[in-house]
């Protein structure tokens, strides 16, 4: 362009010719969506945090990074992570368009998000009082006093916090820019602090790690969280992304990810959850090796047949039910003779045998049904039984619904246990009920010893513990923890995976 005003012949000034020059670069500069796919990278910054982002079990996974490895495939380009600190230094980078993205857990609707460009991602937060439940109850404004309230910095609470504190003069508060939802979630299950403010998600993800911690009161009505854009980019990133959720919302696929992530939280409560971790560790290292030759043998994961068996038992190998099924596994006499067991209370065998059978129920699930749905297929085929599976899977075809996602199926199952329903099927009454709770709760019991268990070594493995044995010959359905019993580790600092 400069070369072409050279050739005239009479005198342009300076600042005609960079004016002229910027316009023509402004008009030819490619949008922020053309760059991108220049590139061939979507940059995205992101804080560690079990609703955002983490390294789980098979890599990167956690709801937000989910949905953006999902609009990055939609792009055709590659996700690149940049880990952050925290809030502070994502607000900070977007602030210099240094990244395309921010995903922070952080609502749209709180004054350090209003700079941005915010594009809601289908997911509500509140922020939400908790307590340690040792110490005085807060269940209200009232019941916190003059107790300090403990937050993240950079969060979605300040704003609740000065709402509450403007009704109550006492509230007060200390925001930590060191901590994390985990680290103050630590301390409240410490006890070295009485209250704190979380997010409701990360509290929901977290819970069963800290029994000791008890909620009080939401602060606030549910408020969307967003992914953050710098202010200074143009609107088609923008535009692409809320075309992209929008997408996934029509075709089901943005429930069928909250469902993995959240679906199966509310199955492990505080006494579910205290008398599961003493188990893991006072009881599973008896039956440790057993469940992982078994697992081997059958090409599982150790840790999911370890839920299936406490799911089944709470690992008692004498375990007798009223129906007559029995042993660590809980197989019908039919069951273990169709598998080629003999002894059903003999631990090793009784763990052989349910994992042999799991992973005969496993193959009969169609191949093409896509993990995890695929496993939750065969937990619940496991408990109710293939035929009853296939005719809620058709009940859920009938209805439009995709009849390969667990998601839709699970909301069939229960009719099966209605006259009105069950007669239009082929195998009949179920207690469809049982198969959606039996998946549910093996879920959140596989996520825990995903954190909590690495494979036993040989030789390490213990004697059956005496303590029991009064125990063994209990309803399954019963336990007892001893006063004083281990809490859930406070090491715990993010949430688990799920299959």
């Amino acid at each position: 362009m400069v070369s072409i005003l050279r050739n005239k012949r009479r005198p342009v000034s300076i600042a005609l010719v960079l004016g002229l020059a910027g316009a023509l670069t402004a008009c030819s500069r490619p949008s922020t969506l053309d760059e991108l796919r220049q590139e061939g990278v979507l940059h995205v910054i992101a804080r560690p945090s079990p609703s955002v982002y983490y390294d789980g079990r098979d890599g990167p996974t956690g709801y937000e990074y989910e949905l953006a490895k999902e609009f990055a495939d939609e792009l055709g380009v590659e996700l690149r992570i940049r880990e952050a600190e925290g809030n502070g230094q994502i607000l900070s980078v977007l602030e210099k368009g240094y990244t395309h993205i921010g995903l922070a857990g952080l609502a749209s609707t709180i004054p350090s998000t209003q700079e941005f460009k915010a594009v809601p991602i289908n997911l509500n937060v509140q922020s939400t009082l908790i307590y340690n439940r040792d110490a005085d109850s807060a269940r209200d404004a009232e019941d916190v006093g003059d107790r300090v309230i403990h937050a993240v910095a950079n969060s979605n609470h300040l704003a609740p916090l000065k709402a509450l504190a403007k009704q109550n003069p006492n509230i007060h508060w200390e925001l930590h820019a060191d901590l994390d939802t985990a680290g103050i979630l630590e301390r409240v299950e410490s006890g070295e602090f009485q209250v704190a403010v979380v997010d409701s998600t990360e509290l929901a993800l977290n819970q069963v790690f800290f029994p000791n911690v008890k909620k009080g009161f939401d602060l606030n009505q549910p408020q969307p969280i967003a992914w953050l854009f710098p202010s200074q980019q143009d609107d088609t990133l923008v535009k692409a992304a809320r075309k992209f959720l929008n997408k996934m919302k029509a075709d089901g696929r943005l429930a069928q990810l909250k469902e993995r992530f959240y679906g199966h939280l509310d199955r492990l409560n505080y006494v579910g959850a205290r008398t599961f971790v003493y188990h893991v560790r006072h009881r599973l290292p008896n039956y440790e090796l057993a469940f992982q030759d078994a697992a081997e043998k059958y090409h599982t994961d150790w840790r999911l047949l370890a839920a299936i068996g406490y799911q089944e038992s709470h690992w008692r190998p004498n375990a007798v039910s009223p129906t007559g099924v029995r042993g660590m596994m809980m197989l019908t006499r039919n069951t273990a003779q169709y598998v080629g067991i003999d002894n059903r209370l003999d631990p090793e065998e009784s763990i052989d045998g349910g994992a042999r059978y799991f992973q005969m129920v496993h193959d009969q699930i169609p191949a093409d049904i896509p993990e995890p749905d695929r496993s939750w297929f065969a937990l619940a085929s496991y408990n109710v039984g293939f035929g009853h599976l296939e005719d809620a899977r058709r009940l859920a075809e009938g209805a439009g619904k995709d009849p390969d996602r667990w998601i839709d199926v699970k909301e069939y199952l229960p009719l099966l246990a209605q006259k009105e329903w069950y007669s239009k099927t082929r195998y009949g009454y179920a207690r469809g009920h049982e198969p959606v709770i039996y998946v549910q709760n093996i879920r959140r019991y596989y996520d825990v010893l995903v954190w909590m268990k690495e494979p036993m070594h040989r030789g390490e493995q213990l004697a059956q513990n005496p303590e029991f044995p009064q125990l063994d010959a209990d309803s399954p359905t019963t336990d007892v923890v001893p006063a004083g019993s281990d809490r859930i580790p406070t090491e715990l600092s993010v949430a688990p995976p799920t299959l």
